[in-house]
């Protein structure tokens, strides 16, 4: 007996160590026009078609290696009653387009049980999506980039000027991921900001994803 509860205790600590062992977030933004013009088909939710803005995509726990963790807590599953009163706002500002059209609740239960589940030990389910809440209108990043004269209307800008315009904006570099559209041309598609273990603060990046850009990308409208 006591052989199985000594078991079941490492099986915690390992899940607990798990789940704290990470450096910093990614918060991660994409911009819907590009989602939805590329090879990929996009279907809206049944809310309704998302504004034309950044929506959230994941707040992702990273290492300074480089590596992540993933699925740290198969207990902890995604409860829509412990974000009731976001979900609102959840609807509005990390809506999915993935299809068939949907609600979003399958792809909030993904963010939260593959990425979530590796910082409880900073946050709480409803923590983890008030904290990408926040972080995105902390950010503005859409309102920084319109300011400089960077708009979704299908034209070209110079991927300098883009990282330049957000670091201005939020005070550290972002990570730019882009995909290309049915013409193949290359457009704005993912923004990373990394963010502190706390998920309040915007740092500096100690490891930049790969994002394949061109020199100029296209803004595409939405």
């Amino acid at each position: 007996m006591k052989f199985f509860i000594c078991i079941l205790a490492l099986q915690q600590l390992y899940v607990l160590s798990v789940a704290q062992d990470f450096d910093f977030f990614y918060f991660v933004v994409q911009w819907p026009g590009a989602y939805c013009d590329s090879r990929h088909s996009c279907c809206y939710p049944k809310t309704g078609k998302p504004a034309a803005d950044f929506g959230i995509h994941g707040l992702w726990p990273n290492y300074k290696t480089g590596g992540w963790p993933q699925n740290c807590n198969p207990d902890s599953t995604f409860d829509e009653l412990r974000v009731s009163d976001l979900m609102s706002n959840l609807q509005r500002e990390w809506p999915t387009l993935s299809c068939p059209s949907n609600d979003g609740v399958h792809f909030w239960t993904h963010e939260w049980e593959k990425h979530g589940t590796c910082a409880e030990s900073e946050l709480d389910q409803h923590d983890y999506f008030e904290a990408g809440l926040k972080l995105k209108q902390k950010a503005n990043l859409l309102h920084a980039l319109t300011n400089a004269g960077i708009k979704p209307d299908d034209k070209f800008y110079e991927i300098k000027d883009i990282e330049r315009t957000i670091k201005d904006a939020i005070g550290f570099a972002p990570g730019i991921e882009c995909n290309k559209d049915s013409s193949h041309n290359s457009q704005l598609y993912q923004i990373y900001l990394c963010v502190d273990t706390s998920a309040s603060n915007f740092i500096n990046c100690p490891v930049m994803p790969h994002g394949r850009c061109d020199s100029r990308v296209q803004f595409p409208k939405f």
